[in-house]
């Protein structure tokens, strides 16, 4: 890897230890999700901040299942409590502070809310799994198949048997 000068890096080496393409880093700034600096020529360049806040971006996005519109908000939420916290930690009066800790857990309590929000579709696909699977196993049962050694659980209500198991 070449670093330049400052621990500098170019689009491609970033990309490429992030495992996406220069394309979408290139996307990602338009969309202001990044901000690189630039070399005198004007090509850009990643700083080990840039590629952590890259690193955190896919975690969103593949981890999370966040669009880039939701990324997009929990990054500004994210960089403004690094704000908040870094004023706080300069010798700040203690309305200020008020202020700043009232700032601060509202904007905890809507990243909180996104990630329940987040959970409960997640949960709820979870379930239609579990649902499934009992039905598969049900099925497998009475037509004597030996059963995988994973525990199935109970189906949340009861299912018929007969008809078409393949599109459960």
């Amino acid at each position: 890897m070449t670093v330049e000068q400052g621990g500098r890096r170019r689009i491609g080496e970033v990309a490429l230890q992030a495992g996406v393409t220069t394309r979408t880093l290139r996307y990602y700034q338009e969309l202001g999700l990044l901000d690189p600096g630039h070399s005198p020529g004007g090509s850009r360049r990643y700083t080990d901040a840039d590629a952590a806040r890259l690193r955190r971006i896919i975690e969103l996005r593949d981890v999370m299942g966040f669009d880039l519109e939701r990324i997009r908000e929990i990054l500004q939420s994210e960089d403004r409590l690094a704000q908040l916290k870094a004023e706080a930690q300069r010798g700040i009066s203690d309305e200020r502070r008020r202020q700043i800790l009232s700032e601060a857990m509202a904007i905890n309590a809507r990243m909180r809310e996104q990630v329940r929000a987040k959970r409960a579709v997640l949960d709820g696909f979870l379930a239609e799994l579990e649902d499934k699977a009992a039905y598969y196993s049900t099925v497998a049962i009475e037509l004597g198949l030996e059963q995988p050694g994973e525990c199935v659980p109970a189906p949340a209500q009861p299912v018929a048997v007969a008809g078409d198991w393949s599109t459960r």
